[in-house]
């Protein structure tokens, strides 16, 4: 589809495509740029890239789903702004790959277009970074492995387009693979795969409430964050994040961090717990103990990390009392998005849509829900 419309839009094929998937996360609410672990999901639907090279210094981006074009020159790369910054991502891609060795002799033209929705949660923006940059290396002829494309994009994000995530969205978008889940340790950066039960299903409920990272309260929960590490090393200098600590070390440095910091630091603690008893009940087989601990992801994020917000867990609280339902929490940055419900096979349409219908009823406006799987990583097509 990507190359039909590059075709269509440039009046030539398009040298390479490249496709790089949406990410679910699992379980690990913020833990990553706070050292912790973190479990995530590639899913089935994703971000896609068509380009070709120029005879000039010019980058031509054409989004499809916008119907937005963008002309820069690459020798003068700077974020762009209003409706034209969703070509930050590409943009500051290409000029991270710069900055690692990359020559760029030529300018090109780009086509992108995504089946991901906006908003929810899934990350687009990595899938977007990732897509490019792998264009980028087959285009200028550069390697790079999948851990280094990761960290390529997230520096993208945080200095280009100046968003401070961690490894989580471009790690899972890297190393996605059917039937997994993609592990991160973020404090060294090692990424593993561990299988996920065939049976296993997800169902994405979007409150509408559309999120904007930038603009929303993710940058003061990660000052936050900071903080409460900086008080706690006044006890525990050694400690390099909050993720090393102990329920026990909290507990005991509760008074010197007041109640805000003390609640965001426990949400951490607490979520790189959830994580490993994750990792553990997998391990085992035992889905149920995986559902408990989503279903205690979101508890903790409503009241420690207050990243939740009143739609998210009406269907939190909803998807709990269906049988089928394994577990459910908000899944990404959180302020709007959408919910994940972990479902086995017999939960479908017509049970989703109960939940979506009484989701209105009560708000009085819609909640979309689609259906996703896992699914490959990033790569070249």
């Amino acid at each position: 589809m990507i190359k039909q419309l590059f075709t269509q839009k440039f009046g030539h094929e398009p040298a390479i495509c490249s496709q790089a998937p949406g990410r679910l996360e699992f379980i690990g609410n913020h833990t990553d740029y706070n050292g912790g672990p973190v479990l995530g999901a590639a899913v089935d639907r994703r971000v896609s890239v068509a380009m070709a090279p120029r005879k000039d210094r010019q980058a031509q981006l054409w989004s499809a789903s916008m119907d937005d074009e963008v002309t820069v020159n690459i020798d003068s790369l700077a974020p762009l702004t209003g409706s034209d910054s969703w070509a930050n991502y590409a943009l500051g891609v290409l000029k991270e790959l710069i900055a690692a060795g990359m020559t760029a002799p030529h300018g090109f033209d780009m086509a992108v277009d995504s089946d991901l929705p906006a908003g929810a949660g899934m990350s687009s923006s990595a899938a977007f970074e990732l897509a490019s940059g792998y264009a980028f290396c087959e285009l200028y002829h550069f390697n790079l492995d999948r851990a280094d494309m990761a960290r390529v994009g997230r520096r993208a994000e945080n200095n280009f387009v100046g968003v401070p995530c961690g490894i989580l969205d471009q790690g899972v978008s890297a190393f996605g693979e059917v039937n997994h889940l993609v592990k991160i340790d973020c404090q060294q950066e090692i990424f593993n795969r561990l299988p996920l039960p065939t049976d296993v299903h997800f169902w994405v409920f979007n409150t509408a409430k559309k999120h904007a990272l930038i603009d929303s309260l993710y940058a003061t929960r990660h000052s936050e964050c900071m903080e409460a590490l900086k008080h706690l090393q006044e006890d525990y200098p050694n400690i390099k994040c909050l993720a090393e600590f102990t329920s026990e070390q909290l507990e005991a440095s509760q008074s010197s961090l007041g109640d805000v910091l003390y609640r965001r630091a426990r949400h951490i603690v607490g979520e790189c717990e959830r994580v490993r008893a994750v990792e553990a009940a997998l391990g085992q087989g035992d889905i149920a103990q995986v559902g408990r601990q989503l279903f205690a992801s979101h508890n903790s994020s409503r009241t420690d990390f207050e990243n939740s917000i009143p739609e998210l867990d009406y269907l939190v609280d909803r998807l709990r009392e269906e049988p089928t339902v394994w577990g459910a929490r908000l899944t990404g940055g959180g302020f709007g998005g959408a919910v994940m419900g972990v479902t086995s096979s017999k939960f479908d349409q017509s049970a989703a849509d109960k939940v979506t219908q009484a989701y209105q009823k009560y708000f009085g406006q819609p909640a979309t829900v689609f259906h996703t799987k896992t699914g490959p990583g990033a790569g070249a097509q």
